[in-house]
């Protein structure tokens, strides 16, 4: 909410890239993971700090950590959507994730979607075609 700025020039210009806001595109019926009534709310920055650790993980399809590693908190491993050009990760977002109080205006700006696993090189056992994944981060 407090940007800085270094040496810039105002106004919108053709070849570069941009920064948008997040939306959850999780709509009941259609994306039933975790919470629902999230369908185009935005998505709050966060940070995952640790006392004492000195790395952090972050696992894809696991909602436990190895025994020598601490969790910090598992949920849904999130993206944008397969066909949409955006640039994007994959990122593991908090069982209990949150939305910013009185954002639900649909802006299409980055939007988060459930990965699902596909088979393929992926293969379907032990991974399941269409579930969606889990993901944990972990701290040691």
């Amino acid at each position: 909410m407090d940007p800085d700025w270094d040496e810039y020039k105002d106004g919108v210009a053709g070849k570069k890239g941009y920064v948008f806001g997040t939306e959850y595109q999780l709509f009941d019926g259609t994306n039933d993971i975790g919470k629902k009534g999230f369908g185009d709310w935005d998505v709050p920055c966060s940070v995952c700090r640790t006392e004492g650790a000195s790395s952090t993980l972050m696992i894809p399809g696991k909602t436990k950590c190895s025994d020598s590693w601490k969790r910090e908190y598992s949920g849904y491993l999130m993206s944008g959507h397969a066909n949409h050009v955006a640039a994007t990760q994959y990122i593991c977002v908090d069982r209990d994730f949150e939305k910013v109080p009185g954002s639900s205006a649909n802006k299409n700006g980055a939007l988060l979607y459930p990965i699902e696993a596909r088979c393929g090189s992926l293969p379907c056992k032990p991974y399941v075609e269409g579930r969606e994944l889990t993901c944990v981060v972990c701290s040691k």
